[in-house]
């Protein structure tokens, strides 16, 4: 009887160990997939980015004399805030010292540097000559132009989140800190400049005014705790590796603080509502639009709730441990913010300059609509960044130095 009890065991071990075998083949195919997907992406968009040089923008993109700003602009700008997001958002840990967040460093410095390069790819393809502006930023800078400090502060960011990755594989973690720090400064700035570029428009009711800087802070530690918890948990999953319990906690607190951010947000969002309906008939044409004209589905559905109302509930529901419900609710998010930006981006120029002027050509709304090439050069840039984190989970072997 006992002999066949031992057989017994021992067939059930056998079978377990096959089906972990088969759980990590799959989760090896999974991984590779992904890889792959992001890989293909990143070709298309370098293809049409090359193809759109040589017919020249005109021809390859939607974007006008009107519409200057299509959704290469939005996806430049969701990217570069995501990144700054997670920037912040982790440097609560490393740089200030608060020890539920340590374990997120190491990933999340390469995130960030990751979301940097994706948006960096499509801005390259939106500037006609990026080359002559990277050489005239640096021999002939024009201090008062806010969007030459759009560029100067970003590469500062993407300067300083390299030094800090490379001191956290050596271990140097003062130095680490020092750079995180640095990193931190230039990381407000270039949010707060980025904000700018669209406040200090006075020619643009729907963006100008003082609002603009503050909300790209407070949406973009936003979008940043949503990336941090989509990609540590996307991570965790394809490498098949059981999370520590210094890890579970720190993407614990990182809900808690993404709950607080989405609260905020939507609090500055109900204020711009508000404020911008009592303004002039530029702003509040542009605000119709978004409530109720064209671009309602992309405000009420896709922005509000799917962006940040659903995913409110389900960070709230799983109380930061429910990690089936927080990947859930980031991936939301991701999603949702992507469509922020491109109203944000979009919609700030339906209402024509010369709307308040009575230019009978210009008294309606301008419509956009992104085309082929600068919708393959947005996946591409999204391809380049996703890429790049797949890359480093292998190279560095899933940042496992980050639960010390």
């Amino acid at each position: 009887m006992a002999h066949e009890i031992s057989s017994e065991a021992a067939g059930a071990q056998v079978y377990g160990e096959q089906l972990a075998g088969i759980d990590q083949a799959i989760r090896k195919t999974t991984y590779w997939v992904a890889l792959l997907g992001m890989a293909i992406l990143f070709v298309v968009g370098v293809a049409a980015g090359i193809h759109a040089k040589s017919i020249g923008s005109l021809h390859a993109f939607n974007a006008t004399r009107e519409v200057p700003w299509g959704i290469l602009i939005s996806t430049y700008v969701y990217l570069v805030v995501v990144a700054d997001g997670v920037c912040l958002v982790s440097s609560i840990g490393h740089v200030f010292g608060r020890k539920d967040f340590v374990p997120l460093a190491s990933r999340s410095v390469f995130l960030a540097v990751a979301t940097l390069l994706g948006g960096f790819f499509v801005i390259f393809f939106d500037i006609e000559n990026p080359f002559r502006m990277a050489i005239y930023n640096v021999i002939s800078p024009n201090l008062t132009s806010a969007i030459w400090w759009m560029g100067t502060l970003y590469g500062a960011l993407m300067f300083f989140m390299g030094v800090e990755f490379v001191f956290l594989l050596k271990g140097k973690h003062k130095l680490a800190t020092a750079a995180g720090f640095l990193g931190v400064i230039a990381g407000v700035a270039a949010l707060s400049n980025l904000g700018a570029v669209f406040g200090s428009l006075d020619g643009r009711d729907f963006w100008y005014g003082p609002f603009m800087p503050i909300f790209f802070i407070a949406s973009a530690m936003m979008s940043g705790a949503a990336a941090i918890i989509f990609f540590t948990l996307l991570a965790y999953k394809l490498s098949n590796r059981k999370m520590e319990p210094a890890m579970k906690r720190a993407l614990e607190v990182t809900a808690k603080v993404g709950i607080l951010l989405i609260v905020t947000t939507l609090f500055f969002t109900l204020w711009k509502l508000i404020i911008g309906l009592t303004g002039g008939e530029a702003k509040t044409l542009a605000l119709r639009s978004l409530l109720s004209g064209h671009y309602a589905v992309n405000f009420w559905i896709l922005e509000i709730t799917v962006g940040m109302v659903i995913p409110l509930v389900l960070l709230v529901l799983s109380k930061g441990r429910s990690l089936w419900l927080m990947a859930v609710a980031a991936t939301l998010m991701m999603f949702g913010i992507f469509f922020m930006r491109y109203d944000m981006v979009i919609v700030g120029q339906t209402v024509p300059v010369q709307f308040q002027l009575g230019v009978s050509e210009y008294a309606g709304l301008i419509s956009y609509a992104p085309s082929t090439h600068e919708i393959l050069i947005s996946l591409g840039g999204i391809g380049l960044a996703g890429l790049i984190f797949l890359a480093g989970e292998k190279i560095f072997k899933g940042h496992k130095s980050e639960t010390h």
